[in-house]
C-alpha cells in the first residue's frame, strides 16, 4: 500500500545534499516542503538564512529558529527546494495549489539550481489534470476568466482566498497542456495576470520523486 506521508519525507530527505553549509537558500511550500523544514530543523546551525515563498512556510521556519531574510536582501540563490503540484518527466510543473505560484515563481528565477521534491503520484504524462492556479488581480477577474474560457478551459474562482499578495486565484480546469512553455508566454500576457502556475520557461533543474522504493532522480 502506496504511503504518500512517508514518499514525500523520501523525496524531502534526499533534497538535503543539495544544501551548502552557511548559505542562504530559498525554501517553497506545502506538504513535502513541510517535511524538508522538519529535516533542516534538526540542524539548524548549518543555514545562515532562508528565503521563503509564503507567510505560511516563513511560520514554521521561524518556529523552527531558522532565520528568514527578504529575497531583494540576497539577490541570486544558489538552490531553491520547493514541491509541485504536478510534473511531468521533462521537469515542467504545475504549482499553486496552496496559492504561493507568484512568490515561488519569483524565488525560482532567482536560483541557480531549482530542485522540485514531489511523491510518485504527482508524476504524470501531459499536465492538465491538475487545476492549472492563475493569480489575478481582482478588478480583472472577469477579463481574464473570459480569456481562459476562450482556449478551452473552465475557470473556477478559489472562493474566500486571497493570496499573500492581496489577489485572486481562478483555478483552469479541463486543460490539457500539451506545449507548457506556449501556454506559460500566453497567459502571462493577458492582462491583469500576476503569474501563471506552469513552470515550463524556467522548470525545476532536479526533480527528485519519493516512491515505496525509494527516490528516482531526474
Amino acid at each position: 500500500m502506496t504511503d504518500i506521508r512517508e514518499n514525500q519525507r523520501r523525496a524531502a530527505q534526499a533534497a538535503l545534499p543539495w544544501l551548502g553549509r552557511h548559505e542562504v537558500v530559498g525554501i517553497g511550500t506545502g506538504s513535502t516542503v513541510h517535511h524538508f523544514i522538519d529535516f533542516i530543523a534538526a540542524e539548524r546551525g548549518n543555514l545562515k538564512a532562508v528565503v521563503s515563498s509564503s507567510n505560511e512556510s516563513t511560520q514554521r521556519l521561524k518556529a523552527a529558529g531558522i532565520p528568514v531574510v527578504d529575497p531583494n536582501e540576497v539577490g541570486e540563490l544558489p538552490v531553491y527546494i520547493d514541491g509541485a503540484d504536478k510534473t511531468n518527466v521533462a521537469r515542467q510543473l504545475v504549482k499553486g495549489g496552496g496559492g504561493a505560484l507568484t512568490r515561488e515563481k519569483i524565488i525560482a528565477a532567482s536560483s541557480r539550481v531549482f530542485v522540485c521534491i514531489v511523491d510518485a503520484t504527482k508524476l504524470t504524462e501531459t499536465l492538465g489534470d491538475f487545476p492549472l492556479p492563475v493569480e489575478v488581480i481582482p478588478m480583472a477577474r472577469t477579463l481574464v476568466a473570459g480569456r481562459l474560457a476562450a482556449i478551452g478551459g473552465r475557470p473556477v474562482l478559489r472562493a474566500g482566498y486571497v493570496t499573500d499578495n492581496g489577489n485572486q486565484i481562478l483555478d483552469v480546469h479541463d486543460l490539457v497542456i500539451k506545449d507548457p512553455i506556449a501556454l506559460e508566454s500566453a497567459l502571462n500576457q493577458i492582462p491583469g495576470v500576476v503569474t501563471v502556475g506552469l513552470f515550463a520557461q524556467r522548470p525545476a533543474d532536479v526533480l527528485l520523486i519519493g516512491g515505496d522504493s525509494g527516490v528516482r532522480q531526474i
